[in-house]
């Protein structure tokens, strides 16, 4: 089952509850593009190898690409989004719990971008969804468990996959350095790429950069698609169809909101994951994005929803920890890792609260 925009258009004109339910999906899209979509990008632009306009425009293209690519070949993640809960027959109290969850998710990424956490909005759309059904079903009687189970796996998947392929391309990064261009600095580091070889290195990771968009969109785009659907679908009042796909104006529509987004507001992102947490020349930050592009891409034909933010980071701390033990910020690290610890309780809880007053209001009315 799927929804034609000039469908989608007129039942939006006609139905004000939708109409607040898009602007929350959109907006929580927009959120993604402040926090997380900058991780994309981050390296790139932190090392000087593209402005951030050009990145921007470069990430929205790739992130385009990728969710029409993957959703083509296999929509499984958005598949697992879709159905990680039940949010029974009522469709009027499942589009309120659904717009608590969407809220949710907003007030957590928001707060987390105010210090320039980068955190996972797919971990908080899940708690969220996770949270809002646990309220509007009085238990986990709604809550699908193998679904879950791909969400755990993914998390455990992605920070080991992520480090250890970060930590392979950053050897591979430094023994390139020393054969290309020869020496080190007198602090123990390789300079950055220049001369003949420079270019090359550049395009090198700008290639990354786009490699990483684009697994940026397979997985994330899919995520919010599988709820944008939900959000139409439960708008109807009647029962979710167990099977969709994906239209092509919708992907149009979350990938420019997505590429706002991170023009916004992703140059905080940016610093924090390209220069703060880790130092890198330019040629580890291709390493860094070619790294964390194969795991994406990995995760996204077993159908493993997985976090771009831990896999691009702990990537970064991978090929940093390549360069030595001094050259992760561990005091970033560690302020990193409490916010992906406390993701799934904290959006759980806000959505729940949150679902609470929505359900209360509508059941008053």
């Amino acid at each position: 089952m799927t929804i034609s925009l000039p469908e989608f258009i007129s039942r939006l004109s006609g139905d004000p509850v939708l109409r607040i339910t898009v602007l929350l999906i959109l907006g929580v899209i927009m959120v993604n593009g402040w926090t997380d979509a900058p991780n994309a990008i981050a390296t790139v632009v932190a090392t000087g190898g593209m402005k951030l306009g050009a990145a921007v425009r470069m990430a929205a293209v790739c992130n385009f690409a990728g969710l029409f690519f993957l959703s083509a070949v296999n929509a499984q993640v958005a598949f697992t989004v879709y159905h990680i809960a039940d949010f029974g027959g009522n469709g009027k109290e499942a589009l309120a719990a659904l717009c608590a969850a969407l809220t949710s998710i907003i007030l957590w990424s928001a707060a987390a971008w105010c210090f320039g956490i980068p955190t996972s909005e797919s971990h908080a759309l899940i708690a969220g969804l996770t949270g809002a059904a646990v309220a509007l079903r009085h238990g986990f009687a709604g809550i699908h468990g193998a679904e879950w189970g791909k969400v755990l796996c993914g998390l455990a998947v992605s920070v080991a996959l992520g480090f250890a392929f970060g930590w392979l391309g950053g050897k591979l990064a430094r023994r390139t350095e020393a054969r290309f261009i020869g020496g080190k600095s007198t602090d123990g580091r390789y300079p950055a790429a220049g001369g003949k070889h420079g270019k090359s290195i550049t395009k090198a990771q700008i290639c990354g950069a786009a490699a990483m968009a684009f697994m940026h969109g397979a997985q994330d785009g899919q995520k919010f698609m599988g709820v944008f659907l939900l959000g139409v679908f439960l708008a109807q009042g009647s029962a979710v169809p167990g099977s969709f796909s994906v239209p092509f104006w919708m992907m149009l529509l979350c990938s420019a909101v997505m590429a706002a987004g991170t023009m916004i507001g992703g140059e905080r992102i940016i610093r924090t994951v390209g220069n703060e947490m880790v130092r890198l020349e330019r040629i580890q930050g291709a390493a860094a994005d070619g790294a964390a592009a194969v795991c994406l891409l990995l995760c996204s034909l077993l159908g493993i929803p997985v976090s771009t933010t831990h896999v691009k980071t702990t990537a970064v701390m991978g090929v940093g920890r390549a360069g030595g033990k001094g050259a992760v910020n561990r005091d970033i690290v560690g302020e990193m890792f409490l916010a992906w610890v406390i993701t799934f309780p904290c959006c759980g809880l806000i959505g729940y609260l949150t679902a609470g007053v929505f359900l209360s209001a509508i059941r008053n009315c």
